[in-house]
């Protein structure tokens, strides 16, 4: 039934089908970095990514971004710079991690952002963790736990993985901090102030501590991941998820993002010829259904509880009517 409803004349499911396309964008996303780094710096792609992401967002949406700029420009420019600090960490350091993990573990430890964020919330804005999200650390835990088993050799976690893993944690104070800072300010300004702000940050950081690229010698290969980074996984699948997530359930919104991990090692498999251990499999299992179970489930009892409490209302009325 839900299917065929239809937005500004497109159905329902078209924006399902833009949230799988963003995921399977991040999920590619994964394997470009993974392919890139080893000839392009993790800092100097993080700054070529988002500053060349935020000029073509900032063109594209100018006239609309200019009025809230002159509305509150200060507020708008302090939120879009703490964010895009905490963007430049966690994009540098899943680029970083790319350099000694593999594609498959970067695209599944990334996205335990999702069952970090509901703990950091408990510490940031005292909302307790619910007992799906007890649920979904424990099945997390146990799968990073699979992630690390090497047979023989037992338990470890190798330096990309662990970098991997900071990548999450920064990842999940964005998150926080977006939700905090987005009543009342512009969405899309605030999303061009933090590409600049991240950007600036890589170039800042590669100038520094990496060589610099000869981009004058950088191969055909190259380039394309640099364009792929820059307008694809950053501006068109941005635009994609803004787009679906106002007009799709929320518990079905996250079900379909947190397909970008499956996308990630489908892509690392088919492209990079990565071979998965059964631990890895198993890990990776788990680490979806923490995923599910974080994201999915309690949106799901949220909503049957509110139509069970309307439907409760509506037979109180009808009693009521009766009566009288």
């Amino acid at each position: 039934m839900f299917s065929h409803i239809k937005h500004n004349g497109l159905p329902l499911w078209a924006f399902k089908a833009a949230l799988l396309l963003a995921a399977a964008i991040w999920g590619m996303g994964t394997v470009v970095i993974k392919s890139t780094v080893d000839e392009f710096p993790p800092s100097w792609l993080v700054g070529v990514r988002f500053l060349g992401a935020g000029i073509i967002l900032g063109i594209v949406t100018f006239p609309r971004i200019a009025a809230r700029w002159r509305e509150n420009a200060r507020g708008h420019l302090r939120d879009g710079a703490i964010l895009g600090v905490l963007l430049f960490l966690s994009y540098w350091a899943n680029s970083t991690g790319l350099t000694d993990t593999t594609a498959s573990n970067s695209a599944f430890l990334t996205t335990l952002y999702v069952v970090i964020i509901p703990f950091l919330g408990w510490y940031i804005i005292r909302k307790k963790p619910t007992r799906f999200n007890l649920v979904a650390a424990f099945l997390c835990v146990a799968g990073v736990g699979c992630v690390a088993y090497g047979g023989a050799g037992g338990f470890s976690l190798r330096f990309g993985d662990l970098v991997t893993l900071l990548s999450a944690l920064f990842l999940s104070f964005h998150v926080l901090y977006t939700a905090k800072y987005a009543p009342g300010r512009s969405m899309t300004l605030l999303t061009v102030i933090q590409f600049v702000v991240a950007g600036i940050l890589g170039f800042i950081v590669g100038i520094v501590t990496e060589p610099t690229p000869n981009f004058a010698q950088l191969s055909p290969e190259t380039w394309v991941s640099l364009v792929y980074l820059t307008v694809f996984a950053s501006c068109i699948a941005l635009g994609l998820q803004n787009a679906a997530v106002a007009r799709v359930d929320p518990a079905q919104a996250a079900l379909f993002l947190a397909t970008e991990s499956v996308f990630g090692v489908a892509f690392s498999i088919l492209l990079l010829g990565e071979v998965l251990t059964a631990s890895s499999f198993a890990g990776f299992a788990l680490i979806f259904a923490g995923i599910v179970v974080s994201e999915y489930l309690p949106l799901r009892a949220e909503k049957k509880q509110i139509a069970a409490t309307e439907a409760a209302a509506i037979e109180l009325e009808e009693a009521d009517a009766f009566l009288r």
